[in-house]
């Protein structure tokens, strides 16, 4: 397969340079339309490309022309079977994977680590989830994969699951062992699927760790927007012939997809693939080399620390995308927060999360030893700035609350009957809605769970540093949604 064409981004170019008369949406008819002062930042050429589904350019719902052949190029280049385009984000990726294979009252085992999008699947569809606990990290204060031995504790007692979940690699960069969970679940029937949010890299460079298609997964979602260098809300997603019918996948696909699918979102997938099949082992080898470079002398700084394959003990701490820069700034005395804004505020850096503990930086194929040079400079005054902090701080004791007791389907707790009541006095009540820092968007408190007075604390302290505590009805998170639960007489 010639990896050097783009189908679909080309028929764009060729229908543009043709400039028919559009009596079509969009109604900006290629900006003439549009404010004045959009329409000059966007330029002409982004304008032009802006269509719809008319026959030249092919129907992402029902494709047989260059979206077609654009995505059977997709599923070459990553070794799928089949791949399908999602201009909707992973997020609508991972609900069409579920769907797929869950109907109501069917169990998923699922890490419980997982993100939101697993959780809104799990509810559409009328699942029973089969929380798996992931390992936690107690020295970093986060969670890494799940491990061999607690997905076939899960299975032997879940035989009739309609699949197993899996989170690879997490979105500090930590792999489990993949191949080993597919032949296990495999050996039951049980078809897995993975969120590659986090890995549209690792398929094309063998120091990365095992792509989802490489590990024999039946279906996968990857982010090209995050690290494939496609535009925000592009991704793809991956199957694989044999427990999966590709039919039922593209039906539910077509049902969560909208009918007005961007084409300039679909095309940078193309050109995207194109990149990675060509490029994608000296794309992934640049990032690594100035992550690995990064991080070295992040680990020379005082108070600073950023792991690498030394954390790697376990099969859920298996493997490690080098990439990710999980800096861990507690020993300063101060939070991920705190370190996220003083960066914000003195080098114009924005990081990609953080949390109580940490901060996480991403290096991608767009970085340059400039830039990591500017991140560097800014660790180091960051560390300076604070070190007084860090003579107060003493021992710093990393806590993570317990996984909740899972006390009804998050389908039943959601659409349950409801009431609001004070969260501070919330302890003990079912959750009917979902409390979550994004990013990551990992739920603390899920629907159906139990709520402990940890569990309230552990918010408390995110809202009063000023993390984005998000998913309450309620934004002050002051007042929680509650199942009402019946009364004994």
């Amino acid at each position: 397969m010639d990896h050097h064409r783009t189908p679909l981004f080309t028929a764009l170019l060729e229908h543009a340079n043709r400039n028919p008369i559009p009596f079509h949406i969009p109604g900006h008819k290629k900006g003439e339309g549009m404010e004045a002062g959009f329409k000059t930042f966007l330029g002409e050429n982004a304008l032009s490309i802006d269509l719809i589904n008319i026959a030249p350019l092919d129907d992402l719902h029902q494709p047989t022309g260059v979206i077609d052949e654009a995505q059977r190029m997709a599923a070459h280049a990553f070794d799928a079977d089949y791949t399908l385009f999602s201009v909707q984000g992973t997020s609508s990726a991972i609900i069409t994977m579920i769907m797929s294979v869950c109907g109501p009252g069917d169990k998923i085992i699922v890490p419980r680590n997982l993100h939101k999008s697993i959780l809104s699947a799990i509810i559409f569809a009328g699942a029973k989830p089969v929380f798996v606990t992931p390992e936690r990290d107690r020295r970093w204060g986060i969670d890494h994969g799940i491990s061999v031995r607690s997905v076939k504790k899960a299975i032997e007692r879940h035989t009739d699951a309609k699949a197993v979940l899996v989170i690879n690699p997490t979105y500090f960069g930590v792999c489990t062992d993949l191949k080993a969970i597919v032949d296990l679940a495999h050996d039951y029937g049980i078809p897995v699927l993975v969120d590659e949010a986090h890995g549209a890299l690792l398929h094309f460079n063998n120091i990365l760790p095992l792509s989802a298609m490489q590990a024999g997964a039946d279906m996968a979602a990857t982010s090209m927007h995050k690290l494939g260098g496609s535009l925000t809300q592009s991704s793809l997603l991956h199957i694989k012939k044999g427990l999966i019918q590709r039919e039922k996948v593209q039906t539910i696909f077509s049902m969560l997809t909208t009918t007005s699918t961007s084409y300039i979102l679909l095309a940078s997938l193309d050109a995207a693939r194109k990149h990675l099949a060509l490029n994608g082992s000296k794309m992934a080898a640049k990032a690594i080399q100035l992550a690995e470079y990064a991080r070295d002398q992040i680990n020379q700084i005082p108070g600073l620390a950023s792991f690498g394959r030394e954390i790697l003990w376990t099969d859920a701490a298996f493997d490690f995308d080098p990439t990710k820069l999980t800096i861990h700034v507690r020993e300063l005395g101060i939070t991920g927060y705190a370190a996220e804004e003083w960066l914000r505020k003195h080098y114009n850096i924005e990081v990609e999360l953080s949390d109580l503990y940490n901060i996480l930086c991403l290096i991608t194929p767009g970085d340059s030893t400039e830039t990591v040079v500017c991140l560097l400079d800014g660790l180091a005054e960051l560390a300076k700035a604070h070190q007084n902090s860090k003579a107060e701080a003493g021992a710093i004791d990393v806590k993570l609350p317990e996984i909740p007791l899972l006390a009804l389907t998050p389908r039943d707790a959601f659409y349950g009957e409801v009431e609001l009541i004070p969260f501070a006095q919330s302890a003990g009540r079912i959750m009917a809605e979902s409390v979550y820092v994004y990013p990551p968007g990992i739920p603390i408190l899920l629907p159906g769970e139990v709520i402990a007075e940890q569990h309230i604390r552990y918010i408390h302290e995110h809202l009063e540093v000023g993390l984005p505590v998000r998913g309450p009805q309620d934004l002050t998170v002051k007042n929680i949604k509650v199942v009402i639960e019946a009364k004994a007489f």
